[in-house]
């Protein structure tokens, strides 16, 4: 049985890492992969009401963390329809290509940690576009971007949907992995930064080029503050209520979605539709959330038939060293999408043998989060960027992928010199 069930979730793994390949949409593939695990495994038990059980605590879990998500992608969406996020965006108008070099860099790592890496990615990407039109220099940028959304969402809770995983889990508390993470994340940031420093130190952007600032959405400030509050507010409310955090970004998406009724209540059905909680949603990428459950059910077959603790135990006697381990996941992280690496990881290490806040749980978060920015197929801001601006993978091998590796190992011992 064991066999067949890793059988099928390696066939459905390669399905989804290759999507482009044999085009199937990785959502699909991972629906189909996480069903069929939970059936055999059932066909293979006499004690069905056992599985049952075990598959609706896998299955809670999950999705306390889908609820979250989208709730929080909810939120985004709204800011996004009063042009909220212009607020900063139109404030960026430096033609100094060094100078707007580390604005971008550190307003989207700073931006990434408060939302998340995806959104921040596409909110930059799309700044960017007003900002620079020569297209090799953009993507230079674009880069830059890619690295700072991963990097600055590894060090918050909400910054990015493995650590998000990892806190709802209760492997971290938001306190610790910002303290523990902020550092180690903002380094693999400045060594880029630096290189590309050098760079572009020739570089000018012609003054025709500059964005000007324009008029934004009388509410947007409104939304803005609004919506960011209750994104940072859910901390805040675990930590009071000991509730979980889904409970909490549900309560502040109602707030949000109230302000809105509220601001747009005198305007007909036509002209409020755009702002209202129905049009965010249908503007959301559900198909990310559904291949989050496929996945997420997949790696708790894994769990329940004692393979992902098998794997760990054979891990730790062949190489041992737990830091290596890890690392090592965030090079896979590279090429494997990261969200069922860390969701395998969370079921090889048993909670109450490392508990909250022990250091490979921080150490995890910040390998899978920052790892996916060697390749830019690694991660979901990577793949997004890659879409909008049109950029080669080789182009982002070469030009990329050896100075994020420098800075993610850097970032990396940083961690362990203060762990």
């Amino acid at each position: 049985m064991n066999i067949l069930i890793l059988s099928i979730f390696i066939i459905g793994y390669l399905a989804i890492v290759f999507e482009h390949s044999i085009n199937i949409n990785k959502t699909a593939s991972a629906l189909l992969t996480g069903v069929l695990v939970w059936t055999i495994y059932a066909l293979a038990q006499s004690d069905k009401a056992n599985v049952s059980s075990e598959l609706a605590h896998h299955f809670e879990s999950t999705c306390e963390i889908l609820f979250f998500l989208l709730g929080a992608m909810t939120i985004v969406e709204l800011i996004d329809a009063h042009n909220g996020f212009r607020i900063i965006t139109d404030r960026i108008t430096s033609k100094n290509p060094i100078k707007l070099l580390w604005i971008i860099g550190l307003i989207t790592f700073f931006l990434s940690a408060a939302l998340d890496n995806l959104t921040t990615a596409i909110v930059m990407v799309t700044l960017l576009r007003k900002l620079i039109t020569d297209l090799k220099l953009r993507m230079v940028y674009a880069g830059i971007v890619i690295i700072a959304a991963n990097a600055g969402g590894a060090w918050s809770p909400i910054g990015d949907v493995t650590t998000t995983m990892l806190w709802i889990g209760g492997q971290i508390s938001p306190l610790s992995i910002i303290t523990k993470l902020f550092l180690p994340s903002l380094v693999s940031l400045i060594i880029p930064l630096l290189y590309f420093t050098f760079i572009l130190k020739d570089q000018v952007i012609p003054k025709n080029e500059i964005l000007t600032i324009t008029e934004n959405d009388p509410y947007a400030t409104m939304m803005l503050v609004s919506g960011i509050s209750s994104l940072l507010f859910v901390p805040i409310f675990k930590s009071i209520t000991h509730l979980p955090p889904y409970l909490g970004i549900l309560f502040g998406l109602g707030l949000v979605w109230v302000i809105s009724e509220i601001i747009h209540s005198s305007k007909d059905e036509e002209d409020r539709k755009p702002y209202t909680v129905a049009h965010a949603l249908s503007k959301i990428d559900t198909t990310s959330i559904l291949f989050f459950l496929g996945i997420l059910l997949a790696i708790g077959a894994l769990e329940a038939t004692h393979l992902l603790q098998n794997m760990a135990t054979f891990l730790d006697k062949t190489i041992g060293n737990q830091n290596i381990i890890v690392i090592a996941i965030g090079l896979a992280s590279a090429i494997i999408d990261n969200v069922p690496l860390v969701a395998a990881s969370m079921g090889m290490y048993d909670i109450n043998t490392y508990p909250m806040d022990h250091r490979i749980w921080e150490f995890l978060a910040y390998c899978a989060g920052t790892g996916g920015s060697i390749l830019i197929i690694g991660s979901a801001a990577g793949v997004a960027v890659m879409g909008m601006e049109k950029i080669n993978f080789i182009w982002y091998l070469k030009k990329f992928s050896l100075i994020t590796l420098i800075g993610y190992l850097a970032g990396a011992g940083i961690y362990l010199i203060f762990n």
